[in-house]
């Protein structure tokens, strides 16, 4: 009898013992922290309250794939997370000048928001109607916030930026990530690099001809860590040259001359005549009666239709669009945005 009450009283004692344990892992690990803006911590409990109502919608609308549940869930995440991280930035900067965020809004970027004039507005409807589905009258004041919403964005974006780095932003939330191909696509960099840059572009786009000098400056500061992927994505109803200049630079691609002849389509891109492409093959001594022939077949079409099809199943809309390892940059993006989010991902990669 008194071995049975010892080993109950062991037993006790380890059920005692085991449940403090778990109670001290606990409370090691605590809640995890999605993000540190100026020293606070926004944990992602905070973050999923904050995002309560979007997720709960995503349940009730649950994708079959679980890849794509935990994709749009990711994605409402960050969009809450930035929106709490931005909040906090601009409080930190109000109370740093003695005046309330509201009152340092309204010197930022209320004050520099000019309305449109009626003219502007009547401008802006005319080109756009098509897309408006609403009679002139109710369309107009809603056209004008519209102008003054876009203008606000603009002007937002550069200042909440500017504040993430005066108070120091680092963020622990996993990124939002898209599956990219770039198995048999015009690559260069080393393929082991940490860091791949995919860009989707149009070879008469003028954004991503003002990107070009971007890119290589990027590239040449991340040699060895960096590898870019080229993918095409021609706006043929904008672009009347964009389908065969991008045909001639996978005819290029055939002759192992890809890199060459897409630096020269974005160096002069007023000259994209099929006559000029194919003097830019000759200049680069490629094989012109093979360069030709495969341009005026017309053969690189079908996989060049495909390519804009995947892009627009990655939410590719214009270009240029640049995945920086799946996570998605769009509308020509900046040295400073690019670099913050390679930086990023070297530094991600640097913790694994």
């Amino acid at each position: 009898m008194r071995l049975h009450r010892s080993l109950i009283v062991f037993g006790a004692l380890v059920l005692a013992l085991t449940a403090a344990m778990a109670s001290v892992a606990a409370a090691q690990s605590g809640p995890k922290t999605a993000a540190v803006v100026n020293g606070e911590v926004i944990t992602e409990e905070q973050v999923a309250r904050a995002a309560a109502a979007d997720l709960e919608k995503l349940e009730s609308n649950r994708p079959q794939q679980e890849a794509a549940y935990a994709r749009q869930k990711l994605q409402i995440m960050w969009r809450f997370l930035d929106s709490l991280v931005e909040d906090k930035v601009i409080a930190a900067e109000a109370t740093s000048l003695k005046i309330t965020k509201e009152e340092f809004l309204g010197i930022e970027i209320e004050s520099n928001i000019p309305a449109p004039s009626p003219e502007e507005v009547d401008s802006f409807y005319e080109a756009n109607k098509a897309q408006i589905p609403l009679p002139k009258a109710e369309a107009l004041p809603q056209v004008r916030q519209f102008m003054m919403d876009q203008v606000r964005r603009r002007l937002r974006g550069p200042l909440v930026q500017r504040l993430k780095q005066k108070y120091g932003v680092t963020t622990n939330l996993d990124p939002v990530r898209m599956d990219v191909a770039t198995a048999g696509h015009p690559s260069r960099g080393a393929a082991n690099a940490p860091v791949t840059l995919v860009e989707f572009a149009d070879f008469e786009c003028p954004f991503c001809g003002g990107l070009f000098p971007t890119l290589k400056l990027i590239e040449e500061n991340y040699a060895g860590r960096l590898r870019v992927v080229y993918r095409q994505f021609p706006l043929t109803t904008l672009h009347p040259n964009a389908q065969k200049s991008a045909e001639a630079s996978l005819c290029a691609f055939e002759q192992q001359k890809f890199w060459e002849y897409h630096d020269s389509l974005f160096q002069n891109q007023r000259e994209l005549s099929v006559e000029a492409l194919k003097r830019r093959a000759a200049d680069l001594k490629l094989d012109t009666a093979a360069f030709n022939q495969c341009l005026d077949s017309g053969r690189q079409a079908e996989a060049i239709q495909k390519q804009k099809a995947e892009g627009a199943q990655l939410g590719v809309g214009g270009t240029p669009t640049v995945f920086i390892n799946g996570r998605l940059l769009a509308g020509g993006p900046s040295y400073a945005n690019l670099k913050t989010l390679i930086d990023d991902e070297l530094q991600r990669a640097n913790a694994r």
